[in-house]
């Protein structure tokens, strides 16, 4: 995983046909997918439950590029170990799932994958300036986190914050929830370079029909890129 801020799409598969991930998988990504985002949910730290490890691990194969698994689980640390090797290629953590989220950043490292902190709407910038020199990622979320489709919650002023923090060090500022492309350009005129969007790419299209999937990226890329035209 090389670094840089150009604009990167990231399809929540949360929003995918639950029956056909894998080809979903490959669909998005020949459709113009830059990373595929997995919303792992446990139904404790939020309300509703998705996949594990198991489900991570089948469709790596089938995804070329970036794994990008977001933990929305607590406790985080005991299942570090089985995403990595499920194959994720950053393993997102929530600052409010334990009392130790410096920890579970150094574990993240050590497993070999990247180490990415996300912070809930209520939660502060100021709670990961101390962790800046362990973390690749900072997920900001824009809804609160247990379900696809909610409407967005402008969180520009945290971005900006976040982006003056990190200067020149290589972190990502992922935003997830509500992205869409009437969304996109608020969130990367403030700074972010990682979106993440479910319903808004996966609407339309399907696994035999995938070309409103490149639509729809294609949208949300050209309305994020255009703040920089």
């Amino acid at each position: 995983m090389s670094f840089d801020r150009k604009i990167k799409i990231a399809p929540s598969i949360l929003a995918a046909d639950f029956a056909n991930f894998g080809a979903e998988c490959e669909a998005i990504e020949a459709q113009g997918a830059d990373w595929v985002h997995v919303d792992v949910m446990d139904g404790h730290f939020v309300p509703n439950i998705t996949f594990g490890p198991a489900m991570c691990a089948a469709i790596r194969p089938h995804i070329k590029g970036v794994m990008d698994v977001h933990l929305m689980i607590a406790p985080v640390d005991p299942y570090i170990d089985a995403f990595a090797q499920a194959g994720a290629d950053v393993i997102s953590a929530h600052v409010e799932a334990g009392p130790h989220i410096h920890r579970t950043l150094q574990a993240i490292r050590a497993a070999g994958a990247k180490a990415g902190v996300a912070l809930n709407p209520g939660t502060p910038a100021s709670a990961v300036e101390h962790l800046l020199d362990l973390t690749d990622l900072i997920c900001v979320m824009t809804v609160n986190p247990g379900f696809g489709g909610q409407k967005f919650i402008d969180m520009s002023s945290k971005i900006r914050e976040l982006r003056a923090m990190i200067g020149d060090r290589p972190v990502h500022i992922e935003i997830d929830g509500g992205v869409d492309p009437k969304t996109a350009p608020l969130v990367a005129q403030a700074g972010a370079d990682v979106l993440v969007a479910g319903s808004a790419v996966f609407k339309g299209g399907s696994v035999k029909d995938p070309a409103p999937y490149g639509e729809n990226i294609r949208a949300i890329r050209a309305a994020a890129e255009g703040v920089y035209a």
